[in-house]
């Protein structure tokens, strides 16, 4: 099997007439099928090169992989196939479609990239992601979250607030190059792949790879010396800037919704920047507590308020003076809920609508003997009677006081009186351990 390697160490495109590839059959003879292979029988024999050459089975040979990966390429997508199997390689060029192989980025995006190419790799390093559409359009970087706290006052309200962030853009002073325009030679720790297979020894017949970016052209297979380097970006090709947004809170954002600002995120040569994310964070309110577009707190009244009526002044989070009443007989019960209609959070768009404000409330009672007891037999004679107490059809009963019920009560006794009796289970009188019986 001939390999392109073979044509002088460069790849097709690199040459610009077909017949220096041996004829159009040469992708085909790479792949190791006919010109009348089917899509299935190239692509399963894409797969076994694949797996064979594939450089994290064997480093060295990267080169071929590369080759095997552009004939495949070329092979399974149906224009390009038309314009080889007519005009080879030349033909390729001359359309735009060469792509070629030495625009890794793009081809492994296609085998290894979205839904995990043939054999789902599912991506390899820093290729991939974008299928077959990600060689008409740039890699995307990675987004970038970003949390803002926000209270309840700021979700109600809306607000602008100013987020400083640090980012990387691309150095003005070499336009992304990294340096000197032409200075660039491939690197040879990683043989220009950018990667290394570092392999050591974790016990006796036991050897561990594993693949690391290369330190000397960072992961770019390419390197340049020091002397030809950027001095404002040290070669790296982008530089640190403090970017100022502004955010806009709308009123009725709500926890864990996102602000977006495409295109914000890290500048890399050849990449489109991702975007910056910001994640609403909502804070604790002392007073409101929030459920969906409705708004609850708690209110303690006293039972005269929860009787007769009442009405109480409330802060709203726009800063509005609420006079909160109740209507006259309407009798509050312990726990009981009430609302007040279009008080509650606007609706997130629409802020014009809003939902519900919803009071708990707490009744509080009197302590005991409040009041005199002749107070206590008029205030009785204003409230609903209450029921008379059954008589008994014997004679012989017995009448019983309620007590107050001590805190620490449990299991039959209070916490105190237990605690006595355990001390009197080591007193001989009670029977307890200093009981001894005496054997004859």
């Amino acid at each position: 099997m001939a390999y392109f390697s073979s044509f002088g160490g460069g790849f097709p495109h690199s040459h610009g007439r077909s017949r220096e590839m041996g004829g159009d059959s040469a992708l085909y003879d790479l792949l190791g099928v006919t010109k009348n292979a089917s899509e299935t029988e190239i692509k399963k024999s894409y797969r076994k090169l694949a797996k064979q050459f594939h450089p994290d089975k064997n480093p060295d040979d990267g080169e071929k992989f590369k080759d095997i990966s552009y004939a495949y390429e070329v092979l399974t997508d149906p224009r390009k196939k038309e314009i080889y199997d007519r005009y080879g390689m030349e033909g390729l060029k001359e359309s735009g479609s060469d792509g070629g192989p030495g625009d890794m980025d793009d081809i492994f995006s296609h085998i290894f990239g979205g839904g995990g190419g043939p054999f789902g790799f599912g991506g390899l390093g820093g290729f991939g992601g974008g299928g077959m559409h990600s060689r008409h359009r740039k890699r995307k970087g990675e987004d970038k979250l970003h949390q803002l706290k926000l209270s309840l006052e700021d979700l109600y309200n809306g607000k602008t607030s100013k987020l400083q962030l640090s980012k990387n853009v691309i150095c003005k002073k070499c336009k992304g190059y990294g340096g000197r325009q032409g200075t660039k030679r491939h690197c040879n720790p990683c043989n220009g792949r950018g990667i290394r297979i570092i392999t050591r020894q974790i016990g006796p017949g036991m050897v561990q790879q594993q693949q690391q970016v290369c330190t000397e052209c960072r992961g770019e297979g390419e390197a340049m010396r020091e002397s030809d380097k950027c001095k404002d970006c040290d070669g790296r090709k982008t530089t640190k800037e403090t970017k100022i947004l502004e955010v806009t809170v709308e009123k009725g954002m709500k926890e864990g919704q996102k602000i977006y600002f495409r295109g914000e995120g890290d500048q890399q040569p050849g990449v489109e920047p991702g975007d910056i994310i910001i994640i609403v964070v909502e804070k604790e309110h002392d007073v409101f507590r929030r459920d969906g577009v409705d708004l609850f707190i708690n209110h303690k009244i006293n039972i005269t308020e929860a009787l007769c009526g009442f009405s109480f002044s409330l802060t709203h989070l726009d800063g509005r003076e609420l006079i909160v009443k109740s209507h006259a007989g309407s009798i509050v019960k312990p726990g009981s809920m009430k609302l007040v209609e279009d008080e509650g959070m606007p609706l997130h768009k629409n802020p014009l609508e809003k939902g519900n404000l919803i009071v708990k409330f707490i009744i509080e009672f009197p302590e005991s003997s409040f009041e005199s007891e002749d107070k206590l037999k008029a205030l009785e004679l204003i409230l609903p009677d209450k029921p008379e107490a059954e008589q008994p059809e014997t004679e012989e009963f017995e009448d019983v006081v309620l007590m107050d019920l001590d805190p620490n009560y449990r299991d039959g006794k209070s916490r105190s009186s237990h605690a006595y009796h355990e001390d009197d289970d080591d007193d001989p009188r009670h029977g307890g351990p200093g009981v001894q019986c005496q054997h004859q």
